[in-house]
């Protein structure tokens, strides 16, 4: 029996996939539940697995944008597997079947690993980045397939004048008549390279927000003190009992919320003639990763402790890195922060994510010399300083809500035990 394997309904606003990666080859065995495609949507990757045990049958190609609902390959429950297997010769005798064990298989070369194989989106990156040419590459993963690390590994030898891919001549060495050193050129190259589907979306709602969208951001900075004395002296505490580091976000989702309860316009919205105020807090954490930015969303995280809010982020950013990321992780937010911070930046002016009205965004902590207020009088002390900026909508939201909503996060984060007393 031959069943079909279309593209599964990934959200209510995707009409459309790309062919990402076929992990399984047209004509190999499969198991049922064992993952045989990747697809990229605008949102995020999702896995397809096969529905029964068979023999696969791939009908689109790797790279190909495909409706949803579109059937793009047959799991043959009756069928023979043909991919990998070697057809038998016309001599089958004894002796040669003799001699065909006691003598050593000769290694292939890396262009037959891979000639006929289709390199994931990562591994394509590499070699097109680098202009190197996959047939010199030795493939190292299953069944001599690419990975990511032998095209990188390739690419490391190319710079340093050495044969692309694991073991291409290893162990070999051989005599070559000196040649001079060719001409070295000063012409800069460029690669074109098509955008992936994660990609395109993310530029197309980066465009529409700032066309859309009256985009302002206000500033300012946050002595950081007492939040990091609270993480200094309860980090090992926190992580014996919750297996997870105690970081800063949490402090921040929370100190952001109790700023929204009085804010409210920084956590609604615009649609169309309407506004639309939201009294649940889900929050958009910004996630960097290989394939483009991504925002996870702690969903009512005003319910949420602050172990509960590290413990989310850390089970999307191993997500994130796995490529495992749903399309629900990413829907439904309500306010998003992001942190420039953990790249080095010290300002900069975070773009919304629509259709949300606010962003937060984090900066680097650097030791700044500030004045400061104390028994004896004023001071100049040197402190952990942050710049913080919130972008936001000002057809909902107006300046004095802006700096206000700005000004409760600094009083929160400088002075946590509002946060426990809710003032």
């Amino acid at each position: 029996m031959k069943t079909e394997i279309k593209v599964p309904a990934v959200g209510e606003s995707i009409s459309e996939a790309t062919i990402g990666e076929w992990t399984k080859k047209s004509g190999e065995f499969v198991k049922r539940d064992e993952i045989i495609l990747l697809l990229e949507t605008d949102k995020a990757s999702v896995e397809v697995v096969a529905p029964s045990d068979g023999v696969l049958t791939t009908m689109v190609d790797q790279g190909t944008v495909v409706k949803i609902g579109a059937t793009v390959a047959m799991v043959d429950t009756a069928g023979v597997a043909t991919a990998g297997i070697q057809q038998p010769t016309k001599n089958t005798d004894a002796t040669a079947v003799s001699a065909a064990a006691t003598v050593p298989a000769k290694v292939p070369a890396a262009a037959n690993f891979a000639a006929d194989q289709v390199l994931s989106p990562a591994v394509r990156r590499v070699v097109d980045e680098n202009a190197l040419n996959a047939k010199d590459i030795r493939g190292t993963g299953k069944d001599g397939r690419i990975t990511k690390y032998d095209a990188e590994l390739a690419a490391q030898s190319k710079t340093q004048g050495g044969v692309g891919g694991l073991g291409a001549t290893a162990g070999l060495q051989t005599v070559s008549p000196v040649t001079p050193p060719a001409p070295r050129t000063t012409a800069v190259g460029s690669r074109r390279v098509p955008m992936t589907t994660i990609r395109k979306k993310i530029a197309e709602r980066l465009v529409m927000a700032q066309r859309t969208a009256a985009i302002l951001t206000t500033f300012n900075e946050i002595d950081m003190s007492a939040v990091m004395a609270i993480r200094e002296k309860y980090k090992d505490k926190f992580k014996e009992k919750y297996g997870t580091g105690l970081g800063f976000m949490g402090f921040f989702v929370k100190a952001a919320i109790e700023a929204l309860k009085e804010i409210p316009q920084v956590n609604g919205q615009i649609d169309g003639q309407d506004l639309i105020f939201n009294d649940f807090y889900n929050i958009g954490i910004a996630v960097g990763t290989e394939k483009g930015l991504m925002v996870p969303v702690i969903r009512h995280a005003d319910q949420m402790s602050i172990a509960e809010i590290e413990l989310a982020i850390k089970n999307f950013a191993g997500k994130a890195r796995d490529g495992k990321i749903s399309v629900d992780d990413l829907s439904g937010g309500t306010f998003t922060i992001s942190n420039g911070g953990v790249y080095g930046s010290l300002m900069s002016t975070p773009i919304l994510n629509p259709p949300q009205s606010g962003i937060l965004g984090l900066h680097k902590i650097e030791d700044r010399a500030v004045v400061v207020s104390t028994p004896k009088g004023k001071e100049i002390q040197i402190r952990p300083m942050m710049y913080v900026a919130l972008s936001y909508d000002h057809r909902i939201i107006d300046g004095k809500e802006s700096v206000t909503f700005l000004v409760r996060v600094k009083e929160n984060m400088e002075d946590p035990s509002r946060l426990l007393v809710g003032i």
